[in-house]
């Protein structure tokens, strides 16, 4: 079987990356395509996936992004056309939705927030098959488009499947020439460009609050080439503390999971790298702007992700726990519930 993978975010390789390894282990033949956006090619080009970069990210603006959608949909059209594709699958790509259904290719959508709008009823309306994670209640589900009838509701997090056979690796340490005795913070911005982002004036408090202590050293990882040249300015700015800079800004896509497993503390106003920190171990506070998703709720609801107010409440310490995936689970579910689309499973 020939199956079309399309990544349009920089999570996407992640969650995808397992699901694809499988699927060639079974013999079935796999072809990515990437929206050019922030750190997407830098990820797959590190995770070693081949694929063919289609397209651009369309920006914050709604004539902006159906722009996008209506051009890169039509590049991706003439690119599949021909292929032979059996299958699609994608993690809220609007555009794969659109140019599989125009190509009766059978398409499977991943998602784990339920409040993106017409984003959501669009995918989900042209996919055969919806995969969330079960904390997400149906009745959201349903009103944000997806039939019940195409949901496979998965246990746990998403990033508990794509984490299960990860091992920090130190190197990345050394890449951005971090010191292991300083205290070791890592902050994701928020995603202006989505069409969920809410203003986050919360965001720049925090770095502020990060940066004025000399003993931390903070990394933050950008999405778009404006977040980084902000920061850059930012990191210029400032003095470095106790002979090392305070602010670090990676020049290109680093193991942000082994990153994330060596900090002491996170802090994202994105979803992703929170859950990510959940599922390695790692203190993490959640400084997102929008409409709270039932998977974040339930995870605050456990105290295991704590919603941020004010700065000043941020607990700057060293973690006690050694890094490690708390809660691995087989992706092998996933697969099975993706190829019984297309008769295969």
């Amino acid at each position: 079987m020939k199956v079309w993978v399309d990544c349009t975010a920089a999570a996407h390789p992640l969650v995808m990356r397992p699901l694809i390894e499988r699927l060639r282990e079974l013999g079935h033949e796999v072809e990515i395509t990437a929206r050019r956006y922030g750190q997407t090619e830098g990820i797959l080009e590190r995770l070693g996936l081949a694929h063919t970069v289609i397209g651009e990210h369309g920006g914050a603006g709604l004539a902006g992004k159906a722009l996008a959608l209506a051009g890169r949909s039509a590049r991706l059209w003439r690119w599949a056309r021909g292929r032979g594709f059996d299958l699609a699958l994608a993690h809220g790509s609007v555009d794969l939705a659109v140019v599989a259904k125009l190509l009766r290719v059978p398409s499977v959508q991943m998602q784990d927030y339920e409040f993106a709008g017409l984003q959501r009823r669009i995918s989900w309306g042209a996919a055969a098959r919806v995969l969330v994670p079960d904390a997400i209640p149906v009745e959201r589900l349903v009103a944000a488009g997806a039939s019940e009838r195409k949901l496979f509701r998965y246990p746990g997090l998403k990033e508990d499947y794509y984490l299960a056979d990860f091992e920090p690796d130190e190197r990345v340490l050394e890449e951005l020439a971090l010191a292991r005795e300083r205290l070791l913070v890592v902050v994701r911005p928020p995603p202006e460009s989505s069409a969920y982002h809410a203003e986050n004036p919360l965001y720049e408090r925090v770095l502020d609050r990060l940066t004025a202590e000399p003993g931390a050293q903070t990394v933050l990882i950008p999405r778009t080439e404006r977040q980084r040249a902000a920061a850059l300015e930012r990191a210029r700015a400032l003095p470095g503390g106790e002979g090392a800079p305070r602010l670090i800004v990676p020049e290109r896509a680093v193991d942000a999971q082994s990153l994330i497993a060596f900090s002491d503390l996170v802090v994202s106003a994105g979803g992703t790298m929170n859950r990510e920190a959940v599922a390695l171990g790692t203190p993490v506070y959640t400084i997102f702007s929008g409409r709270m998703g039932a998977v974040d709720e339930s995870l605050i609801a456990h105290g295991l992700l704590r919603e941020l107010r004010d700065p000043q409440e941020l607990e700057l310490r060293k973690r006690e726990r050694p890094a490690g995936v708390q809660n691995p689970r087989d992706a092998g579910i996933l697969v099975e519930a993706i190829l019984a689309v297309a008769g295969a499973g």
